[in-house]
């Protein structure tokens, strides 16, 4: 059962899907869920959830209605658990996973409070020798899905971020931790270890690839969390 304020804003979204290009599976993918999701909450069995609110949004671009939803101004919010980033290990894609994203809580990124902030389990020693901190294996990161401040934010040298490369059309990823550096024909993400077996991947400008990897970047790391042993 809703109550009248989710009604209208499940109304609100109802209306904007009618807009020709504007589809439930094209809502649920901009929002990194299922798509039987958003059934659910069109039918009112699935809570709506104030940060998803503006990336509804900017997918719909339709203004919200004005309610009492408001955007988190709480010091704490929900960050959802991506999954691990690991350099050089392409994982398979479900597809068809419709469980609902596991989230913790986070410190809100007071540059960006309505982005979606992301986590990132650590494995490996690709950036053992990050300076002024290393993120060692084990780590959580927390990041800021780029393509929430993409128009507002460009890739600049020493930025910490979650590089994904895709190949067979999407279904292997890998996501792994990198540093930008960024050359006036090309941009490359370092990593920043020990080990030598981790390379760069290196982005050249005006080149089209042909080996049926892509590369984007999809999270800004802003900080590190790691737990003590016995806790």
């Amino acid at each position: 059962m809703t109550d009248a304020p989710t009604d209208m804003y499940l109304d609100w979204i109802r209306e904007a899907l009618k807009q020709p290009g504007k589809t439930q599976v094209g809502l649920a993918a901009h929002l990194g869920i299922a798509h039987p999701q958003i059934t659910q909450l069109l039918k009112g069995k699935r809570k709506l959830k104030v940060n998803e609110i503006p990336k509804i949004a900017a997918y719909l671009g339709v203004d919200p209605p004005v309610g009492e939803f408001k955007p988190s101004l709480s010091q704490w919010v929900p960050a959802r658990k991506a999954g691990i980033v690991a350099a050089g290990l392409f994982r398979e894609v479900d597809e068809f996973d419709q469980s609902e994203p596991e989230e913790i809580t986070v410190p809100r990124d007071e540059n960006f409070p309505n982005a979606r902030q992301l986590t990132f389990e650590v494995e490996g020693d690709s950036m053992n020798e990050l300076r002024p901190r290393p993120i060692l294996p084990g780590d959580t990161v927390v990041a800021t899905a780029y393509g929430d401040i993409a128009h507002r934010v460009v890739l600049r040298d020493g930025m910490v971020v979650v590089v994904q490369r895709s190949r067979d059309a999407g279904l292997m990823r890998e996501w792994s931790i990198k540093q930008i550096e960024i050359y006036e024909d090309r941009t490359e993400f370092h990593p920043r270890s020990s080990n030598p077996k981790h390379k760069p991947i290196i982005v050249h400008r005006q080149f089209d690839t042909d080996d049926g990897v892509s590369v984007e970047v999809i999270a800004v790391v802003r900080m590190v969390m790691n737990a003590m042993p016995g806790f």
